[in-house]
């Protein structure tokens, strides 16, 4: 890799890490030395590149630093038209249509050099066969997750049998031909997850909830890792493999 090459990535590197970064885990992602890395950190500072740390401890890239946001290697065009190719096909129709509008963005912008690699792609997603039919507008279920507002929910179990939901929505999951929302259910007092086609009628209600959407959402996540931990220690107990016998618990499993 060229030294400007890499003086780029390692702000990249930077930019996607809300954490600090150790010399030591840039020089393994972009397999250099630590030495280089503290060689090309310090040239980026005597440049203004406003990089803050030391050392042993990390590095994190202020905010406000702004670079040209289409300088795209041909690895990261196609990652963005794998991506927009699964949205396009497995979102909702306003998330289908938002991928479909990405890849034209970046065909306008890309060098010339790159735009056989996205037109003429290397890479696809597998076709969906079957798409779960819903009548839930998914685009005002996003607007109530971000602004942290209740939904109240019609939702119908495995059987048809209808209950009445109030949640906290903070997260919307998509697998093949299905979406999930994940919420905080105030009836049964616990996070749980709905079908998306099962929800007979929502309401959007102008309560918000207290505390911010992300928050809420880093509890689900934490309750996920922990009932994992749970099942794996499990299985290490019975003295079989991990990844064999009972299925592992996935986001979703959980029942409205």
């Amino acid at each position: 890799m060229r030294r400007a090459d890499r003086l780029f990535q390692i702000i990249q590197v930077l930019r996607r890490s809300s954490k600090p970064v150790t010399a030591e885990a840039i020089a393994a992602e972009l397999e250099t030395s630590k030495r280089s890395i503290y060689r090309d950190i310090a040239t980026l500072m005597s440049q203004r590149v406003p990089i803050r740390g030391e050392a042993g401890l990390g590095y994190v890239l202020e905010g406000g630093f702004d670079m040209p946001p289409l300088m795209l290697t041909s690895d990261e065009v196609e990652a963005a038209v794998l991506g927009a190719q699964w949205v396009a096909g497995r979102g909702d129709p306003a998330l289908a249509r938002a991928a479909r509008d990405l890849i034209a963005k970046i065909a306008a912008t890309v060098p010339e050099r790159l735009r056989p690699v996205l037109l003429e792609p290397a890479v696809a997603s597998a076709p969906v066969w079957r798409h779960e039919v819903e009548t839930l507008d998914m685009a005002r279920v996003r607007a109530a997750i971000h602004a942290g507002r209740k939904l109240r929910l019609h939702y119908a179990d495995e059987q048809g049998q209808e209950t009445l939901r109030i949640i906290w929505p903070c997260l919307v999951g998509y697998r093949e031909t299905k979406r999930l929302l994940v919420g905080w259910c105030e009836t049964r007092e616990d996070f749980r997850t709905f079908r998306t086609d099962r929800v007979v009628e929502v309401d959007f209600l102008e309560d918000h909830y207290p505390g911010r959407p992300a928050v809420l959402r880093a509890r689900w996540y934490a309750l996920m890792e922990a009932r994992r931990a749970e099942w794996e220690a499990q299985c290490a107990e019975a003295g079989g493999p991990v990844s064999t016998g009972a299925a592992a618990p996935r986001p979703g499993d959980g029942r409205g």
